[in-house]
């Protein structure tokens, strides 16, 4: 059984930066790929970034911007925000396959 917490997430101008941490109580050595993915208010939840290995992939919308990243000694995914736009306001979640859910971090882009 492994438990996520994010954290990280607050209030932001646009143009501003954010860095988001996915802290698991178990070990994520064995999570060959961990997601973060985000729900906008009224709006199915979406994914985001992946980190599969070495390999990472992103949504468009956030390629360019965001980047995903790990740290197995740590057992914490990190997703650094860069850029951050009105349309990135959204709970964030981090997944570790197949459902293992943290409880969200709001960020939200305003003036």
């Amino acid at each position: 059984q492994v438990q996520l917490v994010e954290s990280g997430g607050g209030l932001v101008q646009p143009g501003g930066s954010l860095r988001l941490s996915c802290a698991a109580s178990g070990s994520i050595f064995g999570f060959h790929a961990m997601y973060w993915y985000r729900q906008a208010s009224g709006k199915q939840r979406e994914f985001v970034a992946v980190i599969s290995g070495g390999a990472t992939d992103y949504a468009d919308s956030v390629k360019g911007r965001f980047t995903i990243s790990r740290d197995n000694a740590k057992n914490t995914v990190y997703l650094q925000m860069n850029s951050l736009k009105p349309e990135d306001t959204a709970v964030y979640y981090c997944l570790a396959p197949p459902n293992y859910w943290g409880q969200g971090t709001q960020v939200t882009v305003s003036l």
